[in-house]
């Protein structure tokens, strides 16, 4: 069994994760083949290493034996690589497809440091989420950074790290909003048809507020940019006027004061953003080497 470490890395993620279910999405595989991959190592070792439990997994005495072993297997492996990805030393542009919000706000953060870890230079070609599994698909982009989970046998999908969309405006609003606050803002809104505007909407009905098509709208915009910078010029001293976008494109403005946040009733309005790459390209080592890195700093 330990010249196959994919079963151990199952195990551990699920370790991890504290659920089977997570660990299935976190490794891109149905959660029938994460089940199937622990069984075949307690069958292996004629023993249990996992407990289920109602509020997610408990490691029995054995299990936690084996847990140890896999974690001095994993990090020979990791410094393997390392070794393995030096000697290879490949001298390409790593392409990344990205969305808006990701390659706009959230991968510029870390750049500078993913260039240096995966010994690359990096390229990001910013689009929505269904051109970036397009160019996906047709060899354009190595790896897809994406808000959408959408559905494709030839793509494998990892979770990667929550977003969570916000209301905002240039005027202070109430830290929970009520439906009589939305009913009073003047809106600029989403596109209807984009993923934030569905998960407002979706947001809106498990609270019972009032629909968001008997909200005051003055326009509709379909650029994150141009959303936050109409807002942030609107006019202070007359009614709020207030949008939806993601916490991470306006961090810097809340931070300074230029922008404020609200949230619906007790709601957050989260969403899972992906990292998605082709299945032919599962075993390559710069992929892997990626993803592995995407996946620590999340």
């Amino acid at each position: 069994m330990l010249n196959d470490f994919a079963k151990l890395e199952t195990f551990l993620t699920v370790v991890r994760e504290k659920s089977f279910s997570k660990a299935s999405a976190k490794l891109g595989i149905s959660q029938p083949a994460v089940t199937q991959q622990v069984k075949f190592i307690e069958d292996y070792l004629d023993v249990q290493i996992v407990d289920r439990k109602k509020n997610g997994i408990k490691l029995t005495k054995e299990g936690q034996i084996l847990h140890g072993i896999a974690l001095k297997i994993e990090k020979c492996i990791n410094n393997a690589e390392k070794d393995l990805l030096k000697i290879m030393n490949k001298s390409t542009t790593f392409i990344f497809g990205a969305s808006f919000i990701i390659g706009n706000y959230i991968l510029p953060r870390f750049l500078n440091n993913l260039k240096e870890n995966i010994h690359n230079d990096v390229s990001i070609n910013v689009s929505v989420s269904h051109e970036a599994i397009d160019d996906l698909l047709d060899k354009k982009i190595d790896i897809a950074l994406v808000e959408n989970y959408i559905a494709n046998d030839d793509i494998i999908y990892r979770e990667w790290m929550e977003d969570e969309i916000v209301i905002f405006s240039n005027q202070k609003l109430p830290a929970r909003a009520k439906p009589e606050d939305l009913l009073s803002y003047k809106w600029i809104c989403r596109n209807p048809e984009s993923n934030t505007g569905s998960i407002f909407k979706e947001c809106l009905e498990k609270e019972n507020y009032p629909d968001c098509d008997t909200f005051e709208v003055t326009s509709e915009v379909t650029s994150a940019t141009t959303i936050v910078q109409t807002v942030l010029h609107s006019d202070k001293n007359a009614t709020p006027a207030v949008s939806i976008v993601s916490r991470n494109a306006i961090e810097s403005l809340l931070k300074s004061g230029a922008l404020f946040e609200s949230r619906i009733g007790n709601q957050k309005m989260l969403r899972k953003l992906y990292i998605a790459y082709r299945k032919d390209r599962k075993h390559d080592a710069f992929i892997e080497n990626v993803v592995d890195y995407l996946l620590k700093i999340k």
